[in-house]
């Protein structure tokens, strides 16, 4: 045994006593910051690599009089011949800025090669709201339910994923999810982040990835707001149900090694609805970067966030059909809440040298939450009714550190990743209450504190070698649970603790820089609430999801882009917490298959196309044929749309989205309707003014944005009924736009 350990160390130190001639240098923008993910590749000896984080590279088996193509989504691609001079010290690329072309695209052994479209999306594609940019994920729906301060429903490869139970959600690597949550578990409120800062966002679909932990069992999307803001900028919007939004970011400051902007957003909106949200929102944010000594960066961002509304809930079918109520009126128009959020974040990279650097980041998060719901009426209390009320109290922190390490060979690339951290959350009187009109609290059925630990490890490896990349990783987490129920007359501290190991193996293939192939397998996990935890004595608390992906991106001309998927999800045995009704629910075990398709296609140097169709097949593994739907999970969904840019200063595009009937109960018998909507835009540059027209529902068709099968009863009603219960989507609404950069 040692023998052969011996033999394998001296292999590897053979290997690198006989790296290949090599060049390294650094890819920057015109400004000198740095550029990741730059494609470099030898057009001569078909070799190539990618820049680091901090814009280092370094091509092994080249030289002179090879032919390197440098290119990146939003730059001039460039071409340089290779001289003998190169080697003799760190090369400094500077590429130019150009307009964002689908031909810059490249399609090279790499694991989120499709990543580079959500820059021409987030480009081409206005959006209102932080939420509504997570529709820039091919095959993602939301929907909102509840007077537009609450979380958004999210919808994914055959998930119901409600607030967030099955999809990571993150800023700058700051968890957005939140564990054990008042409402939901997962539960993710997106509100805080300001649209107009987000630089670019990284998506993966699947538990494929080792540095994506709890939730990533559907996929994870993470957003990268700007570093900096080159010219400061203020908005105006205003339009119909008296809604103004207002957007204002501030370049503070802005040397090669400082940088410093502040953005802020109020919105305020009273929604098509009978009974008005009184809907208000105010974000503000600031951003530190700065170069230190020792090839050191730190990053200080600090946000805060609040909000408040009205909502008109879920209303039954039958009191519309009987003219009880228009389709935006209320049975109970006392629903709403308030909520709040405060963000510190710390990033702090090192370079050790130009293949290994480490990043670290710490954060901490102070939220409130208090929501006020009446999912059922009077079935519970004919006299008071059965409004909730849900609040929480939440200090959030954590801390991560990851190494990366990348060695080149004479025939092979290999990367190393290595990293570790923890989480925490503390909640305070996690509360659900029986109230009446939003004033009155009748009974509470629930109260107590949480604190659940959460600490993890993982490893990835990258082995690139010709048109190969092998990404074998692996995660561990482990879990702690702790409740202290308040309503308890003897003090009880409840605890369970968990452990899971999540193995990843990757593997693409590249025959060129226009093809890809991969397989993607993978388990993952999504933990049950923390009340789940102690009342089944931990047992089935950190159940797994296997998963698989085959696929293929291809890009058959310069302009177009095209990929496909079949893929398989299998969840095993799962405790869900239902925050609405304060009780456990086992759910069984799932599974889901499907296919993801998607093009994008420029047809001229200013006009995009792009459309996406998916399909999925959820069933429950636990229940008998017929009676195992999983309800609310889509079938069929799409979306898609064409927009332009002219040189002239005009803008704008028309986009669908789309989503087929699906059952809404276990065995069929009520079916959640689909809908077709489309949204138009069209802006004018002129000088230093922008002005802008947003139309939503530009056909005014009439669509359920969320759908629920629902046992009621009305205060007059004799018995209850089971039945759709829904929240209309907006009708023709349009609101204007007016921006002015300040240079």
């Amino acid at each position: 045994m040692k023998r052969n350990i011996l033999l394998f160390i001296f292999c590897i130190g053979s290997y690198s006593a006989v790296l290949a001639q090599s060049l390294s240098g650094k890819v920057t923008n015109q400004d000198n910051l740095p550029l990741q993910d730059v494609y470099l590749y030898n057009s001569s000896q078909a070799a190539h690599t990618h820049t680091n984080a901090f814009g280092h590279f370094q091509l092994s088996n080249i030289n002179v009089g090879d032919t390197l193509v440098i290119a990146h989504i939003g730059y001039k691609t460039r071409k340089e011949a290779i001289s003998a001079q190169m080697f003799q010290q760190e090369w400094h690329i500077q590429l130019e800025e150009a307009p964002v072309e689908l031909d810059q695209v490249t399609i090279s052994p790499k694991l989120n090669s499709l990543n580079q479209i959500s820059k021409i999306n987030l480009q081409t594609h206005p959006v209102k709201s932080s939420q509504e940019l997570l529709r820039s994920v091919p095959g993602l729906m939301i929907g909102q339910h509840a007077g537009g301060g609450k979380a958004e429903q999210i919808f994914l490869r055959g998930f119901d994923i409600d607030h967030g139970t099955d999809i990571n959600i993150s800023v700058d690597g700051m968890p957005v999810n939140m564990v054990s949550h008042a409402h939901g578990q997962g539960y993710s409120d997106l509100h805080f982040l300001i649209p107009e800062t987000v630089e670019n966002i990284d998506y993966g679909k699947g538990p494929y990835n080792a540095n994506k932990g709890n939730f990533a069992t559907a996929g994870y999307v993470d957003f990268h707001t700007k570093e900096r803001v080159n010219n400061s900028q203020v908005n105006f919007e205003y339009g119909k149900f008296n809604t103004l939004r207002t957007v204002s970011m501030f370049n503070l400051l802005n040397t090669n090694t400082q940088h410093a902007y502040f953005a802020g957003e109020y919105y305020l909106a009273d929604g098509p609805f009978s009974s008005p949200q009184n809907f208000n929102r105010l974000n503000v944010m600031t951003k530190y970067t700065a170069s230190i000594k020792q090839n050191q960066k730190i990053t200080l961002t600090a946000s805060h966030f609040q909000s408040k509304w009205d909502a008109s809930g879920q209303i039954p079918q039958r009191a519309v059909d009987a003219g009880l109520i228009d389709r935006f009126g209320a049975i109970d128009d006392t629903e709403g809440g308030k909520t709040s959020r405060t963000n510190f974040s710390l990033k702090h990279s090192k370079i050790i040298d130009r293949n290994t650097f480490i990043q670290s980041r710490a954060f901490f998060t102070h939220y409130n939450f208090e929501l006020y719901s009446n999912f059922t009426f009077s079935l519970n209390d004919p006299v008071n009714g059965d409004q909730i009320k849900q609040k929480e109290d939440r200090n959030l922190l954590g801390l991560e550190s990851v190494f990366n390490k990348n060695y080149n060979f004479q025939n092979f690339d290999l990367n190393i990743q290595a990293g570790a951290g923890f989480r925490y959350d503390d909640v305070n009187n996690n509360e659900l209450s029986h109230t009446a009109h939003r004033k009155t609290t009748l009974s509470t059925s629930a109260l107590g504190d949480i604190d659940e630990s959460h600490l993890y490890a993982f490893g990835n490896v990258e082995l690139t070698f010709g048109k190969w990349l092998i990404n074998p990783g692996t995660r561990i987490d482990y879990l702690q649970f702790d409740y202290i129920n308040q309503l308890d007359s003897v003090y009880s501290n409840l605890s369970e603790s968990k452990a899971i190991a999540s193995p990843k193996l990757n593997i693409v293939y590249a025959p060129n820089s226009d093809w890809q192939f991969y397989l993607k397998t993978g388990t993952g996990f999504h933990s049950n609430d923390t009340r789940v935890v102690v009342n089944q004595s931990g047992q089935d608390i950190l159940p797994a999801a296997y998963g698989s992906d085959l696929g293929t991106i291809w890009k058959p001309t310069p302009r177009l882009v095209v990929n496909a998927a079949l893929w398989y999800l299998f969840l095993e045995q799962e405790f869900v917490y239902v925050g609405d009704e304060g009780v456990v629910e086992p759910s069984g075990r799932t599974e889901r298959m499907g296919i993801d398709a998607g093009v994008h296609y420029q047809l001229t140097n200013w006009m995009f196309l792009d459309a996406n169709l998916n399909y999925a097949h959820a069933r429950s593994k636990d229940d008998p044929e017929g009676l195992n739907y999983i309800p609310l999970a889509p079938e069929w969904t799409s979306s898609g749309g064409l927009s332009f840019q002219l040189p002239s200063g005009f803008s704008g595009g028309i986009r669908y989205r789309t989503v087929a009937d699906r059952p809404a109960n276990e065995d069929n018998s009520i079916v959640a309707k689909g809908y077709f909507v489309t949204d138009m835009n069209l802006n004018y540059q002129y000088k230093n003014v922008n002005f802008g027209l947003v139309i939503e529902n530009l056909l005014d068709t009439e669509w359920n944005e969320t759908q629920f099968a629902t046992e009621t009863r009305l205060k007059d009603e004799p018995n209850s009924v089971e039945e759709i219960h829904f929240t209309p989507g907006i009708p023709f609404y349009i609101r204007g736009k007016i921006g002015f950069t300040l240079k």
